[in-house]
């Protein structure tokens, strides 16, 4: 039996990680191949300085700039069998840099063989389901020796991701903006925007993060355009927030829809990422925007129509590694022959019921307490580490409160680890103060 997973992001590692596990236990596992496109493993937590193409030609998987900061407490994504602690054998603080995530996420895996199992730079090109075989034909390419090569697999779990296709809006004069213009997937570094104006159009994530990281050091002015409502953030004296574009004049002039205009140096489009798989083909491609529960994937994880086509991490998330964790080690129980899966109606049904209850939910509290009820679901029928999925949710709860009270302080806040108990010490710099964002200096104290 073979698996192929694309993709060694933390998802793909989440599912190389749960097949080591049922090694450990005596489990004969099946053949694996992960296929990466990248020259490490990490996913989005790899920094690059390239934006556009690579040096292969291929469009740039990594939106990391420089400078971030974990956006959510780290008590909320700890994995159960492996801690922050264990990992970096003390406590740390409850924001870590992406230098420090990206070496806890690698962490887990660095003592096994399990990354021989990884061909880097070796992004997939297509996948076939053989009806008369009951298997897949995957085809990846090589880019460092520009080969081509197709094998064979009993299952396929796509770990690709859906943070690196950038969801582009068009504004009316945008081409005459004479200023510079990108999308979130190309930002790299806030200082390039230091004592400049800059425009926000967005409210996500990357909205919040990339106008506090240019506040950080040192833009002149932020303005946060929204589509529907402002963020609700107090935000410095040196930020305001307007409503949609209407339109650009010549020069750097933006109007809003409201009537009101501001001259701004760049505009930063933090809208979104679009579900891409040009690799599938259409029978097996999930086509979704970003929500909790995506329709076409039973139990967030089975391609309905054939459930050896899994997916991971493909959901709008408030919950991230460990969620992954839970999807990753139920997915290899039904490989495994551990778990069995209702028939397709059941399947459909099943996945009605989430999509209503997703549909009724209205505060970021129901929507955490909704991917938390999901992950504890996955969890319960797998031999993945019980932990406190309540206390999670009551820990977004915390973070969510400290994120309103101060937007620009809430990273200096200390959370207790659901895992170990212990509550994180308090970093030695204040967030604001942090400018070098390296492992070294983080972890010195």
């Amino acid at each position: 039996m073979k698996v192929c997973i694309i993709g060694a992001g933390p998802s793909g590692i989440a599912q190389l990680r749960a097949f080591e596990s049922a090694e450990r236990n005596g489990e004969n596992i099946p053949e694996i191949v992960c296929y990466e496109k990248q020259e490490d493993w990490g996913g989005l937590w790899n920094y690059t300085w390239r934006t556009g193409t690579d040096e292969f030609g291929e469009p740039v998987h990594a939106s990391m700039y420089r400078y971030l900061w974990s956006n959510g407490p780290k008590e909320c994504l700890e994995f159960a069998d492996y801690t922050f602690e264990e990992h970096f054998g003390k406590p740390i603080a409850s924001y870590p840099p992406r230098a420090v995530m990206l070496d806890y996420i690698q962490g887990r895996l660095k003592k096994s063989n399990f990354r021989d199992k990884i061909k880097f730079r070796t992004p997939v090109r297509e996948v076939i389901y053989n009806t008369d075989k009951d298997n897949f034909s995957v085809t990846a390419h090589n880019l460092i020796d520009d080969s081509k090569t197709t094998e064979e697999f009993d299952y396929v779990v796509c770990a690709s991701g859906h943070f690196s296709t950038p969801n582009v809006p068009n504004f009316k004069g945008l081409e005459k903006f004479g200023g510079r213009v990108m999308h979130a997937h190309d930002f790299r570094d806030a200082l390039e925007f230091k004592d400049k104006d800059i425009l926000i159009v967005g409210t996500s994530y990357s909205a919040e993060d990339i106008s506090s990281q240019c506040w950080k050091y040192g833009c002149k002015s932020v303005t946060i355009s929204y589509r529907t409502n402002p963020t609700g953030f107090h935000w410095p004296d040196n930020f305001s927030q307007v409503p949609l574009i209407d339109h650009i004049e010549e020069g750097n002039k933006v109007t809003f829809i409201d009537g009101t205009t501001k001259i701004v140096d760049a505009i930063v489009l933090c809208t979104g990422y679009l579900h891409h798989f040009p690799f599938l083909p259409d029978e097996l491609k999930l086509k979704t925007n970003n929500c909790l529960w995506p329709l076409g994937i039973y139990k967030g994880i089975f391609w309905v129509d054939n459930p050896k086509m899994m997916y991971l991490g493909m959901q709008d998330q408030f919950y991230t590694f460990n969620m992954f964790d839970a999807q990753a080690w139920y997915a290899r129980d039904f490989i495994q022959g551990k778990i069995s899966l209702p028939n397709k109606e059941e399947m459909l049904k099943s996945n009605q019921q989430w999509k209503d209850r997703e549909e009724k939910l209205e505060t970021d509290e129901d929507m955490i307490w909704f991917q938390g009820d999901y992950t504890k679901e996955l969890i319960e029928a797998t031999d993945y580490p019980t932990f406190d999925i309540e206390g999670v949710n009551k820990t977004f709860m915390e973070w969510e409160h400290d994120k309103h009270n101060d937007i620009m302080g809430y990273r200096n806040k200390s959370y207790k680890s659901l895992m170990t108990g212990n509550v994180a010490p308090k970093h030695h710099t204040a967030w604001s103060e942090a400018l070098d964002d390296s492992a070294e200096t983080y972890l010195k104290n």
